[in-house]
């Protein structure tokens, strides 16, 4: 039999790592190429990851919740025949089998979880175990540091500064007349307060729902948002009688031509387009005391899912689409997110962002920033309103097809200038649509 080395793999330039959220096969199960393997999640999108032969899934390296790095080995898949994977058919071809065993169960000491680290009721990865085994840190002892991970997990960032402070601490020990208290007397409140306890009905009536990991997700975002950006909002309401007519004129042809939809999202996509190359110091972000500009205008578009979660797709070099391929863009993405068909690479990589609440009705909103980015417009719904139209024999009262732009932005960079300023050229280029126009 030869060994095939599942690695996680490669899903985009901006994606390097991926959390293991669920093992769909175990040891000992057989296992057909392309068949998936295991699920994985990024900061937004859950996938599968496939096997790229056909054998026995043999070991399994990681465990669910565990961070996995792209590149990682994170099974062992034994195969009737064909090549052996590079690392251990150079290990094979360099020692005797004797000395190649030896290898492997050194490597599976390592991979593998300390055995002292079984009584704890907490996740740690395997990295956070293998450091905590060398520098002799317990599991009692490992049970005291507060995690920033998720869920509050600890991460190796959190061991290396405890490593650090325990070092520091330890010059100004305390004397041994006077004993310092031990890790098990600081455990249980800090255990305490680091699990949260689960909230109970107390008439018994009312239903107690666990958020999933994509809602925790979310609510761990937003209000990072709002703690780091300094929120600002202007709004325009925009005359587009004329896109709406444009559209009716030309949707049925478009549909039939292009085999898609012309809604009036990529419309709009393309209108913000334009206004970012008109005012590029809206598409940037901040990183501490430093402005990114952004050389590409990839605009995200915030979309709904039917479980109520919401996710963001972006749209790569948006400027450099005409309207046939926005519409496309959209209409893929928008597709692809309602069947959770999104690659990890789909969400990555934004530089501005527009939601349309005008999908529920909403007339208007006020959006949070989609970190580190600057801004987030949404977009209202579309209605006729009477309106005062000017003309050459006087003003006249008219029903106008309008909807109001409410425009996010991060007053820490962007001024109300810079910010009414970009919301009005949005605004201008609807306005002007041309009713001739061919598409």
């Amino acid at each position: 039999m030869a060994k095939f080395e599942l690695k996680l793999p490669k899903m985009g330039e901006s994606v390097a790592e991926a959390t293991i959220t669920n093992w769909l096969k175990n040891v000992g199960d057989t296992i057909a190429a392309d068949e998936a393997v295991l699920e994985i999640a990024t900061d937004k999108v859950d996938s599968e990851v496939p096997s790229e032969v056909s054998g026995t899934l043999s070991e399994i390296l990681f465990q669910v919740n565990d961070v996995v790095k792209v590149g990682q080995t994170i099974a062992i898949i034994e195969t009737e025949g064909g090549a052996v994977a590079e690392p251990v058919a150079q290990a094979v071809a360099a020692a005797p089998v004797v000395e190649a065993v030896a290898a492997a169960v050194e490597v599976a000491k390592e991979i593998a979880a300390p055995a002292d680290f079984s009584g704890s009721d907490k996740f740690y990865s395997p990295l956070v175990k293998n450091i905590a085994k060398e520098e002799g840190i317990t599991v009692t002892e490992l049970d005291t540091i507060t995690g920033s991970g998720k869920d509050g997990r600890v991460t190796k960032e959190d061991l290396l500064q405890y490593i650090k402070n325990r070092g520091n601490q330890s010059v100004a020990a305390p004397s041994i007349s006077t004993p310092a208290p031990t890790p098990a007397s600081t455990s249980a409140p800090v255990a305490a307060a680091a699990t949260q306890a689960v909230p109970v009905s107390v008439n018994g009536a009312d239903e107690i729902i666990e958020m999933d990991r994509m809602r925790k997700l979310i609510s761990k975002y937003m209000v990072e948002s709002v703690q780091t950006s300094a929120h600002v909002q202007s709004f325009i309401e925009v005359d587009v009688t004329n896109i709406v007519k444009w559209r009716d004129k030309v949707k049925n042809e478009f549909e039939k031509r292009e085999g898609e939809k012309l809604t009036f999202t990529p419309i709009f996509m393309e209108a913000v387009a334009k206004a970012l190359k008109d005012f590029p110091m809206m598409n940037i972000s901040v990183e501490g005391e430093y402005i990114i500009k952004k050389k590409n205008i990839n605009l995200g578009m915030a979309a709904a899912l039917p479980n109520g979660n919401l996710i963001v797709p972006v749209i790569k070099n948006a400027d450099q689409l005409n309207l046939v391929g926005m519409a496309k863009a959209v209409n893929d993405l928008g597709n692809r997110a309602k069947a959770g068909k999104l690659k990890p690479d789909d969400t990555q990589g934004g530089t501005y962002t527009v939601t349309n609440v005008g999908t529920f009705g909403s007339v208007f909103g006020t959006p949070i920033i989609n970190q580190p980015q600057v801004g987030i417009l949404a977009l209202g719904a579309i209605r006729k309103v009477p309106a005062v139209i000017e003309t050459p024999e006087g003003d006249f009262i008219g029903i106008r097809q309008k909807m109001f732009l409410s425009h996010s932005y991060d007053h820490r960079v962007v001024d109300g200038a810079l910010g009414g300023s970009f919301v009005k050229r949005v605004a201008d280029y609807l306005e002007a649509w041309d009713i001739n126009r061919t598409i």
